[in-house]
């Protein structure tokens, strides 16, 4: 019998596909033939994993968004454990979901093409609405934890904060979208860095005093 660990990779292998199709030819071009044509498999296994179209979109869906927030955890980790300022964190996670590589355009595009079906799909939907939710949740228990450090004003409220950046990172990744090269001579990756610290700046006004004090030994 197939192991769980088999599934998972095929259901894996699908999702690619669909985000290989997406990328590059739109939402429209993604059929079950076209999914298993991509991907190298029969549309018999790929009918076996989802028994329709909208389940095998909702299923990629899923997948990149997660693949985001993985990284997205790994930077907030890392930072941690390397006792970082925690403005220096956000900046990291917040640049996870802009467009500033080959990978992170198609997941731009892959995700914005899954938004705009969302609007008359409740399940896509759901899933576009938890993957901001949780970027904001992110971003206001940072604010939370730079109160309790120093990084922040302690009567700085933490919700309008992150909904605040949020929507800066949102808007930012479609303005990088649209001029992958930089904006007025700029390079992208370097305005990214300037609006991302200056919005960060607006909030992170302090120092962590757990991170100026020498680790014990």
């Amino acid at each position: 019998m197939p192991r769980t660990a088999d599934h998972d990779e095929r259901r894996r292998q699908i999702a690619v596909a669909v985000r290989q199709l997406i990328a590059e030819h739109g939402l429209d071009a993604v059929t079950v033939a076209r999914t298993a044509a991509t991907a190298g498999i029969s549309v018999g296994l790929v009918q076996h994993y989802f028994r329709t179209k909208d389940e095998m979109l909702l299923h990629a869906f899923q997948d990149v968004s997660a693949r985001i927030r993985a990284r997205a955890e790994e930077r907030i980790r890392a930072g941690t454990e390397h006792r970082r300022p925690i403005s220096a964190i956000m900046a990291e996670v917040m640049a996870e979901f802009l467009p500033l590589d080959d990978t992170r355009r198609t997941e731009f595009r892959v995700t914005r093409a899954f938004a705009g079906r969302a609007l008359d799909a409740p399940a896509l939907a759901e899933v576009d609405a938890e993957t901001a939710h949780r970027l904001r949740e992110d971003i206001a228990r940072a604010v939370r934890n730079g109160q309790e450090c120093g990084e922040v004003e302690p009567d700085l409220d933490p919700r309008p904060a992150a909904v605040r950046l949020t929507a800066v990172t949102e808007g930012l990744a479609a303005q990088l979208y649209r001029a992958p090269a930089g904006v007025h001579g700029i390079p992208a990756a370097e305005l990214a860095a300037t609006v991302v610290a200056a919005e960060l700046a607006a909030v992170f006004t302090g120092e962590c005093r757990q991170y100026t004090r020498p680790a014990s030994p």
